[in-house]
């Protein structure tokens, strides 16, 4: 499972890719008006930072106004893909897209039927919500798996990408339902590496490590 960065904060992203693990990035314009007054100058700031795909993300509305868009947001940089809703008209302007060679990803998917339309256009990924369907009293890890199992029964070759990932064990289990890519914000990813036992191993070898220098120098 590939891990992406939600974000479009570049010190961010920075410090993820020091890790070695970012393999990608997902960003919407909120996302990108919150770090620049013109968040098209930093769409191209961070398809540059990133090695891997920067899903963009489209504002229109009407299939027509969504595929001109789709192709100016194609244009940003080489490794950006075109975030269309999970509409009709999106839908439309997804497969019109993809005609054209764009990689496309569905958002906004909450269920394995809206998954099914996304993987039927030939789109690259599609993002079920996990979060948020948590948040209305369904089971966002349980559509999951279930998108999971039909794309691999239907061998469809579009991506699986979890989105809306609250806390490490979402990652976890993302990747437990076979899911292709995981997304999340800077927290959830800042969490992935931490543990406890971690930090009490790492402060009894440090200790164990200084005693033993200190007898090394005294018995010299």
């Amino acid at each position: 499972m590939k891990l992406f960065l939600d974000t479009a904060n570049l010190e961010e992203i920075r410090t993820i890719k020091k890790w070695g693990v970012l393999a990608g990035c997902t960003t919407n314009p909120s996302l990108l008006a919150k770090e620049h007054a013109d968040w098209e100058v930093q769409m191209k700031e961070v398809c540059a930072e990133v090695d891997g795909p920067v899903s963009l993300e489209t504002t229109s509305t009407g299939a027509d106004d969504l595929y001109e868009e789709g192709l100016r947001l194609a244009g940003v940089a080489p490794n950006a893909v075109v975030k269309v809703a999970m509409t009709p008209d999106g839908l439309e302007a997804g497969k019109r897209l993809i005609g054209q060679g764009i990689p496309v990803n569905v958002t906004l998917t909450f269920s394995p039927a809206q998954a099914i339309l996304a993987a039927e256009i030939g789109a690259t990924y599609v993002s079920p919500f996990i979060g948020r369907i948590d948040d209305v009293g369904a089971d966002g890890l349980y559509a999951l798996r279930e998108i999971c199992e039909i794309f691999e029964v239907q061998g469809y070759d579009t991506l699986v990408l979890a989105a809306s990932l609250r806390h490490p064990m979402h990652v976890v289990e993302a990747a437990r339902a076979g899911a292709d890519v995981a997304t999340m914000p800077f927290s959830v990813f800042s969490q992935l590496v931490k543990h406890p036992l971690t930090d009490i191993g790492l402060e009894k070898f440090m200790s164990d490590w200084k005693k033993l220098q200190q007898e090394l120098k005294e018995g010299a």
